[in-house]
């Protein structure tokens, strides 16, 4: 590490040019690391003269010698107030500035260090990494020895404080697991969480740094050192656009298969960035587990729970096999044996999550290393535990973090690792994989009163997306492999047959009720032809709930639960009586008076104007000039007049001026060349880049139209723009359904007349790709 030294022709350390060497020395791993930790005290310790009474001391990364490839320095001037200290300060400082790496950096005497630890947590735990670089080394010793000394002595009462400022971290940065771009150092499970392990390790709380958090720490520090190498410089967050070349820096080249096309059904496509990010998301895992053991530690010094007269812990039976002690649960000394029940860790499992106490760690290894296999079909009580974990609400998933921590679901189901950790790449998942799925049982708990097979509900729930990270429609492919689950849990055939049906077709009711027109009865008889039975379509309803509140809040709005809803009412009606929808009559105050006839509620837009081509794309354009999205519109006509009805919502959650919209509306339907100009210029203005968009067409969807369903980009004024190609191109839009997807949009046309020639279709589909 010498050569990072450099010197000029005097003798002199060059700062500048050292600074700039130390930036530049990249490397991955420990050795790194240190070899940069190293060059760094060579430097500093050339700036801090040899002087009683002043000592420079290191916290932070340089402090532990984790050094990134661009990490700043956390320094301490510690004095025992000699004069000068100001102006040497200043010569230790600038040099450092000068050289462009970042400092956070004190001046204090032992005393008023020490005071300030005491007063702020964060400044107790920084000391607890301070290390000696150059000065008198008696005074840095002092300091680094009393600062551990008190936090031993006050850990536990300080730990609390320490809490509430780390879940208020977690709450603005989230967790890392779960995370597409996660922040490696501030979110949960992150590095600086390990700090905190390191701490209540040193306070002799709990063995909290074990080797598997020893070992996912080395690897998150691995991960932070290649992304500054590939980025170039300092910064935590680890991007999307940055995860391929750090898993290339790290070795990380395998990749699972992906699978279709579709976002919102497909498997994600793997790549190398996917296996950086289950590797990440386990890392973070165990530290964030970890780290609960180690508050439940603490809280147990603090409280003294449940403890008896004589001092010692209460023992509390809670289920068959199961009990309480001292605030976690063990098994009973009944249910130890040489041949240990196989349904022992689920019914464990269940016990934790019904009661919301956590497993002891000791219980969790001997469960992983001694419980033996569940046979196929599983007895009765481990299926009867397996659906009271799935429903037993909030304490389903920290009782399932835990028993997945120690390697129990993959006794429980062979397709777990598989899941695991597995990224969802669409942006309205806010969870991975195997987190949605638990996330959607827990979600689908709040609805098992709403159907006649709660059992089959938090099944179906669980296992939903099971087809994902396999190639094909995840909806398709999953649903034999839910089948099989179910069959192996022991289910009889006709209620895993359900479960596979649930599994298949777990998305046809939102995909149908926002991107098809519920007044036909062609839309209804087919969702009650593919559901079946009320049984079914209760279930399906109530896990579309689940899933989308588990999915994340752009996945469900007010104005799609409507439709779900009054999809499902219809659909009923026609299991139940075999009635269809008549279509709808139009509203009286359209089909009177004088034209043009303009109505404006909180979330519809009628109009009602001479008959004429391009009066949809019309109002369309004056919409979207508005900044209201369309969701769904109706074209018609009745006497001689064109009736268009929308409903919409603000596209950035401001509403328009009524006054604005209804008069721009009125000149528009109206012909007024000045509006049309400004719909078509900022139209053009909207075109974007994105993935290329794709039509689909589908001849047997409607009673009197063919369907045209366009996947593209989402993008204000995009129903304009394709109305008004479908217009030029000579189709005739009778209604219109608009289904957003994150990003992405997929909107269904219905053209009136029969199913259009070969040659037809490929000219309108030329004429709508060429508006998007």
């Amino acid at each position: 590490m010498t050569s990072l030294i450099k010197r000029n022709a005097s003798g002199n350390t060059d700062h500048g040019d050292a600074n700039l060497l130390i930036n530049e020395v990249g490397g991955i791993g420990e050795a790194a690391r240190r070899e940069r930790a190293a060059g760094f005290d060579a430097w500093l310790g050339s700036l801090v003269p040899e002087r009683e009474g002043i000592a420079l001391v290191a916290v932070g990364g340089l402090g532990r010698r984790q050094c990134a490839p661009h990490g700043d320095l956390d320094l301490v001037l510690l004095h025992a107030g000699v004069p000068g200290v100001d102006e040497l300060a200043a010569s230790l400082w600038y040099p450092i500035w000068d050289a462009g790496v970042r400092l956070d950096h004190s001046v204090r005497t032992l005393a008023e260090a020490l005071s300030v630890a005491q007063d702020d947590v964060k400044v107790a735990l920084a000391l607890l990494d301070a290390r000696f670089v150059a000065g008198d080394r008696a005074l840095a010793d002092t300091l680094i020895r009393t600062a551990a000394d008190h936090w031993r002595r006050t850990a536990v009462r300080r730990l609390p404080a320490l809490r509430e400022i780390t879940e208020s971290r977690w709450r603005t940065h989230g967790e890392l697991a779960f995370l597409l771009e996660g922040d490696l150092k501030e979110a949960a499970g992150g590095l600086r969480d390990v700090g905190l392990l390191r701490a209540i390790a040193t306070a002799g709380i709990t063995d909290a740094l074990r080797p598997a958090v020893r070992a996912a720490h080395l690897r998150l520090l691995d991960t932070r050192d290649a992304l500054h190498q590939q980025v170039g410089r300092r910064v935590d967050r680890l991007v999307a656009q940055e995860r391929d070349g750090v898993a290339g820096l790290l070795g990380l080249r395998q990749s699972p298969p992906g699978g279709s096309d579709d976002a919102h059904q497909s498997a994600p496509v793997a790549s190398d960035g996917d296996v950086l990010l289950r590797r990440v998301a386990g890392d973070a895992r165990t530290v964030s587990h970890a780290l609960d053991d180690a508050w439940r530690a603490a809280d147990r010094l603090r409280s003294g729970r449940r403890r008896g007269g004589d001092g010692r812990p209460v023992r509390r039976p809670v289920a068959r096999d199961v009990v309480e002690h001292d605030g976690e649960l063990v098994l009973a000394r009944t249910a130890i044996g040489a041949r240990p029940d196989p349904s022992l860790s689920l019914r464990i499992a269940a016990a934790a999550a019904t009661t919301r106490l956590p497993i002891a760690r000791a219980t969790c290894e001997w469960l992983a290393a001694y419980c033996p296999p569940l046979p196929a079909p599983w007895p009765p009580a481990a299926r009867a535990a397996l659906i009271t974990l799935l429903g037993a609400g909030p304490g389903l998933v920290p009782a399932w973090e835990t028993c997945d921590r120690y390697g129990l679901i993959d006794g429980w189901l062979p397709e777990w690792p598989r899941l695991r950790s597995l990224p969802q790449h669409n942006p309205v998942h806010r969870f991975t994989l195997d987190r949605h799925l638990v996330q959607t049982a827990y979600e689908a708990s709040r609805h098992t009163r709403d159907v006649d097979r709660p059992d089959l509900l938090l099944l179906g729930a669980f296992l939903h997306d099971i087809g994902k990270g396999l190639p094909g429609d995840h909806s398709t492919v999953g649903a034999p492999v839910a089948e099989a689950v179910a069959a192996r849990i022991g289910l009889p055939a006709p209620e895993a047959a359900l479960i596979g049906t649930l599994v298949r077709l777990h998305l046809l009711l939102p995909d149908v009720a926002t991107r098809r027109d519920l007044d036909d009865p062609v839309t209804i008889a087919g969702v009650a032809e593919r559901v079946g039975d009320t049984t079914t379509l209760d279930l399906l309803h109530a896990l579309v709930r689940a899933d989308a509140a588990a999915t994340g809040p752009a996945a469900w709005s007010d104005w799609k639960g409507r439709l779900v809803a009054e999809l499902v009412a219809r659909v009923r009606t026609a299991l139940d009586t075999g009635a269809l929808p008549a279509p709808p009559a139009p509203d009286p105050a359209l089909v009177a008076g004088p034209l043009p006839v303009v109505h404006l509620t909180e979330d519809r837009v009628s109009v009602a104007a001479a008959d004429r081509r391009g009066l949809l794309a019309t109002v369309a354009g004056c919409l979207a000039l508005h900044r209201l999205e369309v969701l769904a519109a109706d074209a018609s006509t009745v006497d001689g007049r064109a009736l268009v009805e929308c409903r919409v919502q603000p596209r950035y959650g401001l509403a328009p001026d009524p006054i604005a919209l209804s008069a721009d509306l009125r000149r528009a339907v109206n012909g007024d060349v000045s509006v049309t100009q400004r719909l078509r210029g900022r139209a053009l203005a909207a075109r974007g880049e994105g993935a290329a968009p794709r039509v689909v067409w589908h001849r047997e969807a409607a009673t009197d139209a063919v369907l045209l369903e366009l996947r593209a980009a989402d993008a204000a004024g995009l129903l304009y723009r394709v109305t008004c190609a479908l217009d030029e191109a000579g189709a005739q839009v009778r209604a219109a359904r608009i289904s957003t997807l994150g990003g992405d949009v997929v909107d269904a046309f219905y053209l009136v007349g029969g199913w259009p020639s070969d040659a037809d279709r490929a000219r309108l589909e030329a004429a709508v790709l060429a508006a998007v």
